[in-house]
């Protein structure tokens, strides 16, 4: 027993009770501040930490060629990492993903998995770098910003946190499973965090006054790269109320989200529609969601289903459902929600490090804590350049004290045996500090030129400004959290993008069929044969709007895939379509959507939310050719629209010409084709039954007809063209108020050489352009500043010229 105690060493009697206990704890922090939880202030858990440090010390930057994963898979394990290599290697095929992480920090090259649930390709064969966003977590970490520890063998140094200009926590979210807890921190939008953190900056006097309703303003609520729904209301206990629980998990810190796909319906004939999901709940593998569907399918648990496709690609995902004929369509889709993963629950938990222990965090405090972390980078980034610059004004100073005395110091220097005697006579003779006169001595001849030492001047000039900026700065911390303001705000502009997940708020079981619809900004234009086009909204600009506007002679406007279109036939009638049934980028014929003949004349179409009756405020106000004019409460309108109302009784040959929605309280226009025009209260006309006719707004001339009917602006103008092209704008102030049904005002001079006016608009300050269309198509934009300006009784300019056998028909703006 005595050999086998001294073989072994010192051996302790312990309870072992406390030694578990104690060793346990050890582990559980070991996962918690090591492993598990991302710090407050980077947003990152040690093994992301490691990655894109060594990325960056390999200098594998986002203008600089891909490397083999395995190259830095091997770098991060054998200098800062080593645990498995398949675990660095996950990690960092995760930051690659566009699925995973909202805003991903590594830019992969090779196969790094899909949403389908497909593993990444063996990193032997993928290739990576950093993103550019990435730049961002990265700056100034070579200016003392941050503090550093050994590595796991002594050898090097790395980061304890990145110095982070990026508020990667919030936009990018985090998960892990620690000991006794668990972090799942929901990814967000960059501008709409960089909102919030601007202005508890601009607030920040009052910031422990800031609430969290008032960050809600800023923050809708989380972001998912995956798009879907997020209801913001939960059900509460029975008899209770709802739950807000987006503004529950932003107070608390814990709350439980209900995630949804994104559906909607489509037409296949008059008796079956299928079901086509664009989004899934953040995390849902595909594959798995439609091998679930197939099994409810085939185990007669979900019916009313005769078809299951993936029609994904390149441009987005797209799962088709086809239905059998007369199933009700949101019966199976609610089918779908409760018994596949179209629908999950999100556990919220604000967890992460603080100060090295874990923390359950809210919105505002989180929000905070990256304020200040920013603070102290800000801070010690200055320190160190105020320091830097301090010392390159020394060194420079002594250089151009030294070309002031240039022929001594040289005749010092030659008379010197050795460099150390001419740095210690250049000090005694002359005064010069130890670095002063080594710079002296390491300055090469070049430098005595009379330009070298203008350019000397000028730099230490520019030092002088930079420290006193800095030390300005240093000493009033109110400036550092301007600084911070300006480049959040610079972040903003260059990787803000459009929220991809859209905020229901409602409790879950009450979504309605717009909400099922996609979300979308988009051109509809109509043109004079009936062939209605949607087009994606790309932005204004000349090119977007000469492809708009190449077929809108009768309409060209901007509506929403969840809004109605209205058309109005000349003779009266009305029909609605819905803006996603029109086909996109491909012209339909709206008889082929409506039950409108090829032979109908459409001549007025009018885009407006799906609104109920009593949301619908104002009226709608309709104008003929021949100047009738008749008003319709809006509220009316819609309650009927569903029917396929008249909506005006057209007498002889006369025909409805315009439709446009009014405040109630506002004025109208009207302009003829021989220039004349009459402005007057839209009050002036009752509102009429949808039956009725209309009466006079104003009195024409023989031949003549009305052109235009426009809602004012009181800080708008008149736009007019003319049928050979002569265009003006002139203000609306120029057009007193009259009385209904007089004969009016001249409004733009007709002549020969203009031909009569065809078209007119009202210009607002919103309005950017103005296209003018051509009986054959021919679309120009025109910048609102290329119109002239003038008074009434002008001609304008031929701004456009018409081609052979051509002539302008319309003007629409945008």
């Amino acid at each position: 027993m005595a050999e086998t105690l001294q073989t072994i060493g010192n051996v302790r009697e312990v309870d072992i009770t406390a030694e578990m206990q104690g060793a346990y704890l050890d582990y559980a922090m070991s996962v918690i501040v090591s492993r598990a939880l991302p710090d407050v202030r980077d947003g990152l858990k040690p093994v992301h930490r490691r990655i894109l440090y060594a990325m960056h010390d390999m200098g594998l930057t986002a203008d600089k060629p891909y490397k083999k994963s395995a190259r830095i898979v091997g770098e991060v394990l054998g200098k800062y990492h080593p645990h498995s290599d398949s675990a660095v290697y996950d990690a960092m095929v995760r930051m690659a993903q566009d699925f995973s992480l909202r805003y991903p920090l590594i830019d992969g090259q090779g196969n790094f998995g899909s949403i389908d649930g497909d593993n990444a390709a063996a990193m032997r064969y993928t290739e990576a770098r950093l993103a550019r966003i990435s730049d961002l977590m990265l700056a100034d970490i070579e200016k003392d910003t941050i503090d550093w520890h050994d590595n796991f063998d002594n050898t090097l140094r790395e980061p304890d946190i990145l110095p982070a200009a990026l508020p990667n926590l919030l936009i990018n979210g985090a998960n892990g499973i620690a000991v006794g807890m668990a972090t799942s921190i929901p990814p967000h939008n960059l501008g709409e965090i960089v909102d919030a953190l601007v202005y508890m900056i601009d607030e920040y006097k009052r910031m422990d006054e800031i609430s969290v309703d008032e960050l809600l303003h800023f923050v809708n609520g989380p972001d998912f790269p995956t798009g879907g729904i997020v209801y913001r209301y939960r059900k509460g206990a029975k008899g209770e109320d709802a739950i807000d629980a987006i503004t529950q998990g932003y107070a608390t810190g814990r709350a439980r989200l209900i995630l949804q796909a994104k559906a909607h319906f489509e037409e296949m004939s008059r008796s079956r529609s299928r079901i086509v999901v664009t989004e899934l709940p953040y995390q849902t593998n595909k594959t798995n969601l439609l091998e679930r569907i197939a099994t409810l399918v085939r185990d007669g648990r979900l019916e009313g289903i005769t078809d299951l496709r993936d029609e994904s690609d390149r441009t987005g995902m797209r799962i088709v459902i086809e239905l059998t004929r007369n199933v009700e369509p949101k019966a199976v889709l609610a089918e779908l929600f409760k018994h596949t993963p179209m629908q999950q629950t999100f556990g919220m938990s604000l967890l992460a490090l603080v100060d090295g222990e874990p923390r359950v965090l809210s919105l505002k405090r989180m929000l905070q804590l990256f304020i200040e972390h920013r603070r102290e980078i800000v801070r010690r980034r200055s320190e160190y350049d105020l320091a830097k610059a301090r010392a390159r004004a020394h060194i420079v100073e002594g250089l151009l004290k030294a070309l002031d005395i240039l022929d001594e110091v040289i005749a010092t220097i030659r008379r010197s045996q050795r460099v150390d005697t001419a740095r210690t006579n250049l000090r005694r003779n002359f005064g010069f500090t130890e670095v002063q006169a080594q710079a002296i001595l390491d300055m090469p001849l070049k430098r005595l030129a009379a330009l070298e030492r203008k350019r000397l001047q000028d730099e230490y000039k520019e030092l002088q400004k930079t420290i006193a900026y800095l030390e300005d700065l240093l000493s009033h911390p109110e400036k550092i959290l301007g600084v911070i303001r300006t480049e959040l705000l610079a972040i903003r502009e260059q990787y803000a993008d459009q929220r991809r997940t859209q905020i229901v708020e409602r409790t879950k079981g009450t979504l309605t069929t717009t909400d099922l619809l996609p979300d979308q900004k988009v051109w509809i234009s109509l043109g004079a044969d009936g062939e209605l086009r949607r087009q994606a909204y790309s932005g204004i600009s000349k090119t977007s709007l000469r492809q708009a506007g190449s077929n809108a002679a009768v309409a060209m406007l901007t509506a929403n895939t969840r809004d109605y279109l209205y058309l109005f036939s000349t003779d009266g009638r009305c029909r609605r379509v819905g803006v996603h049934e029109i086909p996109e980028d491909k012209p339909k014929h709206l008889a082929e959507l409506t039950d409108f003949t090829r032979r109908d004349t459409i001549l007025a179409a009018l885009a407006l939310p799906r609104l109920a009756p009593d949301e619908a405020a104002g009226a709608l106000f309709l104008a003929t050719q021949q100047g009738m004019v008749k008003r319709i409460a809006l509220a009316d309108f819609i309650q009927a629209a569903a029917s396929d109302p008249d909506v005006i009784r057209v007498e002889g040959k006369d025909r409805l010409g315009w439709v446009f929605r009014t405040p109630g309280d506002g004025q109208v226009i009207l302009v003829t084709a021989k220039g004349q025009s009459i402005r007057f209260a839209e009050e002036t006309v009752r509102t009429m039954g949808l039956a009725a006719g209309g009466i006079g707004g104003i009195k024409l001339k023989r031949g003549d007809a009305v052109v235009a009917a426009c809602l004012v602006d009181a800080q708008g103008e008149l736009l007019t063209l003319t049928e050979t092209g002569f265009v003006k704008r002139t203000p609306l102030e120029e057009y007193s108020v009259q009385g209904r049904n007089g004969s009016g005002i001249i409004a733009h001079k007709v002549a020969p050489r203009t031909g009569p006016l065809v078209s007119a608009a009202v210009l607002t300050p919103e309005h950017e352009f103005a296209v003018c269309i051509s009986e054959k198509g021919v679309a120009k934009p025109l910048a609102v500043d290329e119109i002239p300006r003038s008074g009434r009784s002008t001609q304008g300019q031929q701004v456009v010229k018409p081609g052979p056998g051509d002539r302008q028909r319309a003007i629409q703006l945008a």
